[in-house]
């Protein structure tokens, strides 16, 4: 079983050793700033990175980059989609000398154009850019809040985009965003009508990473705040409920949780405990 966070990178080179100290075996991280178009690729410090890796015996095929919070493959305006394209495929090039598996972005929000068109245009950028990325690493689309003109809020959507782009794409699991969306993991009932869903749309197989997250606000507001596990509307009840199915526990669950490692640490010792509960933490 994977468990971790997203990690600050300061240096990039402390980061396993770092997540070892939480309790953590594997992480997610921003390559670049999120929130500046360009790129500064370190190369002596990815060098370092890739060594304290290997020292730390986490598996790389379990971590994945965050791509840029300013990416929006959705957009209706050139120049932002155009920049976003150029961004993202960075963001797989920097995974690949890094040694990474996975590199994750939300699909892109419509702003004021029609959802259809915004589905399209997520579609025709991720077309684009995987035409000629590096085969080793795979784009992973994100299910987002369905809030501020967001694609992307249901696992229809997600296969809508991945099968207009043509290639194989995975997904990430967000359980605030999902809950936001009305996804309601705390009850057997909703978390079958959750594995069915995906089943009948995007695959289980296709569902590779989770981000591990607590809701500020209750199911279905479509607020997206994380909370720490255990302190939100999910609450440990609800996460007891959600680690009880089996396939669950062989995705990879990174926490962006609120708070710095200290704090991650205490939710992941959290989580560790409902694992205890459930007496499979050892399995």
């Amino acid at each position: 079983m994977f468990i971790g966070a997203h990690m600050t990178t300061d240096p990039l080179s402390s980061v396993p050793s770092r997540t070892l100290k939480i309790g953590g075996n594997t992480f997610q991280i921003f390559s670049q700033s999120p929130r500046m178009w360009r790129t500064n690729f370190n190369e002596k410090e990815v060098t370092k990175f890739k060594g304290e890796m290997s020292k730390s015996g986490i598996n790389s095929d379990k971590v994945m980059i965050h791509a840029s919070y300013l990416i929006n493959l959705a957009s209706p305006r050139e120049e932002v989609w155009e920049k976003s394209k150029t961004r993202l495929k960075a963001e797989l090039e920097i995974a690949h000398k890094m040694g990474l598996k996975y590199v994750n972005v939300h699909p892109g929000s419509r702003l004021r154009s029609p959802e259809d068109k915004a589905i399209e245009r997520s579609a025709q950028a991720i077309s684009e850019v995987l035409y000629d990325a590096p085969e080793d690493v795979t784009l992973l689309l994100e299910i987002v809040s369905p809030k501020g003109g967001n694609i992307g809020y249901n696992f229809s959507q997600l296969k809508r985009i991945a099968d207009m782009s043509g290639h194989e794409i995975g997904f990430t699991y967000d359980t605030c965003h999902g809950f936001d969306g009305g996804y309601d993991i705390r009850t057997k009932d909703g978390m079958e009508k959750f594995l069915e869903e995906i089943d009948e749309t995007i695959g289980m197989n296709k569902l590779v990473m989770c981000h591990l997250n607590d809701s500020k606000f209750p199911i279905n507001v479509h607020k997206d705040r994380h909370e720490r596990i255990g302190r939100g509307y999910i609450g440990k009840a609800g996460f007891t409920n959600f680690f009880s199915y089996e396939i669950i526990r062989s995705i990879p669950m990174v926490l962006e949780t609120p708070g710095g490692d200290a704090e991650h640490a205490e939710d992941i010792s959290i989580v560790k405990e409902i694992w205890n509960s459930l007496g499979i933490l050892d399995k």
